[in-house]
């Protein structure tokens, strides 16, 4: 049976630093308890969560995967059969994949077993499931972007990171859908498990809502100005964009290529770090990737927790406004990490409000000069709002360009100064100020005043994007409605060790992502 919550989502175990110790946990009986009979929490008369499933999250994980193939426990060609059986039984409901690669998929889930059974050669994703966004070139199969104005001819080559990911011997399955072009987090392609009815979040929503689902346990997605993060925010599941120049983008279509970054969303921090151990390294064929080789293993500290560390806490702008409930599930997860045994630091940043004028300066010239002949050429095949978008970038003063490009080293240089100032290992936020939104929602009704989606959802993930610090997101909560909340952990440039240290220290010590969605895979 899972472990008894507190509304903090704290283990109630007494095995880890931390858990239990809130004097509010001891009181309170538990949502799981509270929906297990029909009632609601004391503390949060309005909050039922959904249900705790009945086992770890390792058994959908890649740790827990890759373990069993190792132990003979299972094949590759069963969990890709499972894996190919998941789309077929949820994505008539999340359309998360936009190509399928059910052959390809097979052959390689055969070629995995034989490898394994050889006791030699085996990588560490051998015959894992994983799949990719559908942005990024895999070769025999095209390459769409969420657009009719790309042609559906095959790829002849594999993108650097797909390549990386065959050597470790995972398993495609697909590619997942994405917003037209890679642009934006509203009207989405895909649907959100926890209510089809909502946002998966943007771009990469296919991606997350394949991993919530249980489809793989890890997609890679593309991340602008939070396109990893949102859709794993908004899907209750784990999401990592690494460093800027940490990951090749070679072979991989361009919205911004001064912003663009590329990393996992995954089932659990352990299975990012899995995956970026794969994917880190120097590329010549993508320049802005560090020529120094990365770490030798990424999940080296994640059992080392968070005792010492010394965390910055954002809550104002442009981290605030945020819902109520956010807001909550917040400062709760800010009180578990310090009793964990972290020091935090209150910190206020008032360089970051000029966050959206600078991502939107730089990602539309730069959104435009890259799709300058699908303008010339095809227009009428491009959504009319994005195509607006990039025909602004294209009129768009150069002057305005570059104070796009000027306000981004001022958001660079002032959360630099603050880490040095504060002697900071890394900045804790909420991820997102909102829950999902419904599918057809323009706007978010906040206390002090309302915002469009868009802008409420990039405001929070784009100061790091244009820094190009590491940043993740872990499941940290749920609204009143049952929707996921997450909780942002950004570190210093090229230090995703910690990051993930101090996301798989809170993950271990806490519950939330134990919780399924109601469109998942049995």
């Amino acid at each position: 049976m899972p472990a008894r919550l507190d509304r903090t989502g704290v283990r109630r175990g007494g095995d880890r630093r931390g858990a239990g110790r809130l004097g509010r946990s001891r009181r309170d009986p538990g949502p799981a308890a509270v929906k297990a009979r029909g009632g609601r929490s004391r503390c949060q008369p309005d909050l039922l969560l959904p249900e705790v499933v009945t086992g770890p999250v390792s058994a959908r994980s890649i740790a827990g995967i890759a373990r069993q193939l190792r132990e003979g426990a299972t094949t590759s060609v069963a969990v890709t059969r499972r894996a190919l059986d998941g789309i077929d039984q949820t994505d008539t409901r999340l359309n998360a994949f936009a190509l399928v690669d059910r052959e390809g998929a097979m052959r390689a889930a055969e070629q995995a077993d034989r490898v394994l059974d050889s006791g030699e050669g085996a990588g560490p994703l051998t015959g894992v499931p994983v799949a990719i966004k559908d942005i990024i070139h895999m070769d025999g199969l095209p390459t769409r972007c969420g657009s009719p104005a790309y042609p559906d001819e095959p790829r002849d080559h594999d993108a650097a990171v797909v390549a990386r990911l065959r050597e470790a011997g995972a398993v495609m399955v697909g590619k997942t859908t994405t917003h037209e072009l890679a642009c934006g987090v509203f009207s989405p392609p895909a649907a959100n498990p926890w209510d089809t009815a909502r946002l998966p979040g943007g771009s990469s929503g296919g991606s997350g809502a394949a991993v919530a689902a249980g489809v793989v346990p890890m997609a890679l997605g593309s991340d602008t100005g939070g396109s990893i993060r949102i859709p794993a925010s908004v899907c209750g599941i784990a999401g990592l964009k690494p460093t800027f120049g940490r990951v090749s983008r070679a072979g991989v279509e361009t919205l911004a290529w001064s912003l663009d970054h590329l990393g996992p969303l995954a089932a659990t921090v352990r299975d990012c770090a899995a995956t970026l151990q794969v994917l880190a390294g120097p590329d010549p064929a993508d320049p802005p990737t560090e020529p120094s080789p990365p770490p030798a293993d990424y999940s080296a500290m994640l059992g080392r927790g968070v005792d010492g560390l010394r965390l910055g806490v954002m809550a104002s702008p442009p981290f605030s406004p945020m819902q109520e409930d956010v807001e909550r599930a917040f400062h709760d997860a800010v009180e578990h990490i310090e009793q964990l045994g972290a020091g935090l630091v209150p910190l206020d940043i008032p360089e970051l409000t000029c966050t959206l004028a600078a991502e939107f300066a730089i990602v539309g010239p730069e959104a435009a000069a890259y799709h300058r002949r699908l303008l010339r050429e095809s227009p009428e095949l491009i959504d009319p709002g994005i195509r607006q978008l990039f025909a602004i970038g294209t009129i768009m003063p150069s002057a305005h360009y570059l104070k796009g490009l000027g306000a981004r080293r001022i958001i660079r240089n002032a959360l630099r100064r603050a880490f040095n100032r504060e002697r900071l290992d890394a900045v804790i936020t909420p991820t997102l100020p909102a829950t999902a939104a419904l599918a057809d929602q323009e706007m978010i009704d906040y206390r002090e005043r309302e915002e469009d989606v868009t802008s409420s959802y990039v405001r929070t993930t784009a100061p790091f994007n244009l820094s190009g610090q590491p940043a993740l997101t872990v499941p940290c909560g749920f609204d009143r409605n049952g929707l996921p909340i997450g909780l942002q952990i950004a570190g210093r440039p090229f230090d995703e060790v910690t990051v993930l240290r101090i996301g798989a220290a809170y993950e271990a010590t806490t519950t939330w992502s134990e919780h399924r969605p109601p469109v998942r895979v049995e």
